[in-house]
C-alpha cells in the first residue's frame, strides 16, 4: 500500500504590499526553491505578509494541520540570534511568542538576519542584475555574515547600488535578485538557510 505524500507548507514574512508584489514574492520563493533542487519536491509557499500576521497563519495551521501536512514557518531574526539559541528561544526572547502546541524545532527557520542577508551570500549574481556600475567592494569579506545588523546590510547594499541604475529597493527588485541568487552559496555563508534547504531535501 502506498504511504500518503507529506505536504510542506512554509509560512513567510513577507509580500504584504499588494496584490502585484504578493505575486513576485511567491514567484521568487519558487524559483529559489527550485534553484536548490527541490523541483518535483516543492513545498508550498504562504505569503504571511507582517511578522506577526505570519507567526499567526503558522500557529493556525499547526492547530488544524492534517496527519500528512507540515506546516513551516521562516521569519527574519531581526536581530543576532544567540549562540545556541533554538529558534523558538529566539522568538520568545525577541518577540514575547510561545512555540504552538505540537511544534518543535523542525518547524521553525530564520532568515538571519533579514532576507537581504541571503542576497549579500552571493555578490556574482548582485553583479549581474546591476550591472556594471555596481560596486562589489563595498561588501566587506565577512566572516560570519549572519552576524551582520539588519542596519548593516541595508548600508551596504545601498553603497554598493548608489551608482547604479536601478539602486537597491525592497520589493520587486529584492524579489527579483531573490529568484535569481544561487542557494548554494547562500547556504554556505548562512548556516540558518543551510538548516532549511536541508530539511526540505531530506524530508521529502
Amino acid at each position: 500500500m502506498s504511504r500518503n505524500r507529506i505536504t510542506l507548507k512554509i509560512y513567510i514574512e513577507g509580500g504584504d504590499k499588494g496584490k502585484d508584489l504578493r505575486a513576485r514574492f511567491q514567484e521568487a520563493w519558487t524559483k529559489f526553491f527550485q534553484s536548490a533542487g527541490l523541483t518535483g519536491k516543492m513545498p508550498r509557499i504562504v505569503t504571511g505578509r507582517g511578522r506577526g500576521q505570519t507567526f499567526d497563519l503558522f500557529s493556525t495551521a499547526m492547530q488544524h494541520r492534517s496527519n500528512d501536512e507540515i506546516p513551516l514557518l521562516l521569519l527574519d531574526s531581526e536581530d543576532p540570534v544567540a549562540h545556541n539559541n533554538t529558534v523558538w528561544q529566539h522568538l520568545k526572547n525577541r518577540d514575547g511568542w510561545d512555540k504552538p502546541a505540537n511544534a518543535s524545532d523542525e518547524h521553525a527557520y530564520l532568515m538571519a538576519q533579514v532576507m537581504e542577508t541571503w542576497l549579500l551570500a552571493d555578490p556574482d549574481t548582485l553583479r549581474a542584475y546591476f550591472g556594471s556600475k555596481f560596486k562589489a567592494d563595498k561588501i566587506p569579506a565577512w566572516k560570519d555574515l549572519e552576524a551582520q545588523s539588519k542596519t548593516v546590510v541595508f548600508e551596504v547594499l545601498d553603497k554598493a547600488t548608489a551608482e547604479c541604475d536601478k539602486p537597491y529597493k525592497k520589493g520587486k527588485v529584492s524579489f527579483a535578485i531573490l529568484g535569481k541568487i544561487n542557494p548554494q552559496k547562500v547556504k554556505e555563508k548562512c548556516p540558518n538557510a543551510k538548516r532549511l534547504l536541508d530539511f526540505l531535501a531530506e524530508k521529502r
